[in-house]
């Protein structure tokens, strides 16, 4: 059998790909991608990608990685438009050739190729459909669920002990299934975040203090501080909560068992949101929260911030999807990079703009 060639094999590649130089140049679209980005490979060919391409992720920082640790790297649900063509939600892989150092391969899969043939509209008013209908069914069921957890109550007041024990068992049950619920209300219901200066290091104090009281006490938290960071822009009550979820997951990875927490700010002047429209927005401040668990279950990485996706037994998968959404209200970034033995949150967020800026 004769293989094909590396010509027809670039040719065939159902999804549109881009050849990407040392210096973020093109070198070359596959058929798939002159179509999509409605450009031909010979007029790309040598211009700055950057230049070209409007695509909604720090590429920047990806292709940096990329390159430093010469693996691939997954970017999921980023909107990628040229000055051509309305932007399309896709999925995206950076990945280094081998025999090509500082050059990448980046491949472009939309998510929804039904929205392209006009029909991603109302795909999305379903989803919407969907998460009102879990919405309004959380409200009504928590109705009759505190009505079972007062009659339990009022039955273990008469019961002997051998009965009360499935009582309380029943309450107990009762007021897990409430919390759930609860969460899948405030997944849906989240308020706009009232922006204004945060100093982000007395959010993070302030989660470290109630995690090491509470869901953390068995790990040891280590803090490493750029105490020269600036104020960032946002709802310091909403970025509590993110980070309270980050240093709960954390925690919870180590299932029970003493380990170590490490949280580490930074600042990157390097770091850019590209958005769809061409504009860009700069990211500098860097908070990480790392763990040294088993790490992210291979099955689940490229869709953990998804809501119902969790790799622990009993999660309700809507812990990071939470955060996902805050950091993107905050016009933010966080990623997640994750091996065994160690596992890493990394959110960006913007500097607070200057009082004679206009804050």
């Amino acid at each position: 059998m004769t293989l094909p060639s590396a010509a027809t094999l670039w040719a065939s590649l159902p999804v549109p790909a881009i050849l990407i130089d040392a210096e973020d140049r093109a070198l070359d679209l596959n058929p798939a991608a002159e179509l999509f980005l409605n450009m031909s490979a010979r007029s790309f060919a040598g211009q700055p990608v950057f230049d070209r391409l409007a695509i909604d992720a720090p590429l920047e920082e990806v292709f940096a990685r990329v390159r430093a640790n010469n693996a691939s790297l997954f970017i999921n649900d980023v909107d990628v438009g040229t000055g051509e063509r309305a932007p399309v939600t896709c999925n995206l892989q950076a990945a280094p050739l081998a025999d090509a150092p500082g050059t990448i391969l980046l491949m472009i899969s939309p998510r929804e190729f039904a929205e392209r043939l006009g029909r991603g509209q109302g795909m999305r008013s379903a989803a919407r459909s969907a998460i009102g209908m879990a919405e309004m069914l959380a409200h009504e069921i928590k109705n009759p669920l505190a009505g079972i957890t007062g009659a339990a109550q009022l039955l273990s007041m008469n019961l002997g002990p051998e009965d009360i024990e499935l009582a309380d068992l029943i309450v107990a049950e009762t007021r897990r299934i409430v919390k759930l619920l609860e969460q899948v209300e405030q997944f849906g219901n989240l308020r706009p975040p009232e922006a204004r200066a945060v100093n982000i290091h007395d959010v993070l104090d302030r989660a470290r203090r109630s995690a090491i009281l509470g869901f953390a006490a068995h790990m040891t938290i280590q803090e490493d501080y750029d105490p020269s960071l600036p104020p960032t822009r946002g709802d310091a009550d909403q970025l509590l909560q993110v980070v309270l979820n980050l240093l709960k997951n954390a925690a919870e990875a180590a299932k029970g068992q003493p380990g170590t927490i490490r949280i580490r700010t930074f600042y990157d002047h390097a770091l850019r949101l590209r958005r769809a429209d061409g504009s860009g927005t700069s990211l500098p401040l860097q908070i990480e929260v790392s763990d040294d668990g088993p790490g992210i279950p291979p099955e689940i990485a490229e869709a953990i911030f998804d809501p119902f996706v969790s790799g622990r037994e009993n999660g309700t998968g809507l812990g990071l999807a939470l955060v996902s959404k805050i950091v993107a209200d905050h016009d933010g970034w966080i990623t997640a990079d994750s091996v065994p033995g160690r596992t890493t949150f990394r959110l960006s967020l913007p500097v607070a703009p200057k009082p004679e800026e206009g804050f």
